[in-house]
Formats: C-alpha cells, sequence, structure tokens
C-alpha cells in the first residue's frame, strides 16, 4: 500500500470512530424529543428556502419515499407544515412549523451539552477547537462542492479558511 492510501485508510477509519465516538459519547438521547430524521430534517429546512420532497430527496441522497414516510410522519406531529410554492410551481413545499423550530432547539441544546462534554473532556483549548472546526467546514464544503449540493450556513459566524 503506499503512503496516500495509508492515510485515506486512516483517514476513513478516525471518520468511522468519530462517528461513533460523537454519538455515544454524549449521551443517551434522554430529554430529546426529535426521532433522528426528523432533527436532520429540521436542520436543513431551518436555514434555508421551504423544500420539495423532490428536493429534499436530492439533498439528503435518499430515495423520494424515504423522505416522504420522514415528512408525513413529521406533518403529523405538527413539526412541519406543507406550504404552496411561492414561486407558483405545482409542488408542494415544506417548512418548519414552531413547535418543529421550538423542538429543534431544545434537543440541539441537549446536543450542543454533549458536545461541550467531549471537547472538555478531551483538554482541547478554545484555539485547538476552532482550527478543527476550521478544518471540518473546509472538509464539508469540499464535499458539498463535489456533490453539486450547499448546505446552508445562514447565520453562522464566517470560520476563516485555511489557505487565506
Amino acid at each position: 500500500m503506499s503512503e496516500q492510501e495509508h492515510r485515506l485508510s486512516d483517514l476513513e477509519r478516525e471518520l468511522t470512530l468519530l462517528s461513533r465516538h460523537f454519538i455515544a459519547a454524549r449521551g443517551p438521547r434522554i430529554g430529546q424529543s426529535l426521532e433522528r430524521s426528523a432533527y436532520v430534517l429540521l436542520t436543513r429546512l431551518e436555514v434555508g428556502e421551504p423544500l420539495t420532497l423532490k428536493e429534499l430527496a436530492r439533498t439528503f441522497q435518499v430515495d423520494v419515499s424515504t423522505i416522504n414516510r420522514q415528512v408525513s410522519a413529521m406533518l403529523r406531529n405538527g413539526l412541519v407544515e406543507r406550504i404552496p410554492d411561492p414561486d407558483g410551481g405545482m409542488a408542494r413545499k415544506f417548512r418548519p412549523t414552531a413547535l418543529g423550530l421550538e423542538r429543534l432547539g431544545e434537543d440541539r441544546a441537549i446536543s450542543r451539552a454533549g458536545t461541550t462534554r467531549l471537547i472538555e473532556a478531551s483538554g482541547w483549548t478554545g484555539e485547538r477547537t476552532k482550527q478543527f472546526l476550521t478544518l471540518l467546514v473546509e472538509f464539508n464544503q469540499s464535499i458539498e462542492q463535489l456533490e453539486g449540493l450547499t448546505w446552508s450556513r445562514t447565520g453562522r459566524p464566517e470560520i476563516p479558511s485555511a489557505t487565506g
């Protein structure tokens, strides 16, 4: 195996471990009321314009039937609402309700507290955490660019890139 192949193999393993550690170490979902899919969908809908089922399916790279089931459950629970396309299109669009945003905020606070516990337990300084965040944002944005999909970061402070 070449040095590059070893590095990529190590990176794949570390990303897998990060995913596992992040979810497990934050602790049980005690107090969180949203299904994981609702949490992720609401996170996307809160920062952008309303989206159709087809647009949501493309964003998350899943079948429309999968998104339809998830959004239907969210509609039943009052987390999203169906609205006419503001641009006059035929397809209905979905946006979060006040209840959906409230529950997302509550669950996010619990998740953020878990993230805080992880960072504090790691002993990382504010500067080290900022460096990690900068690299993670750059990595995610590069992937989004390759996929032709962007995840809005509206309302978030600009993270300076390492290149400028």
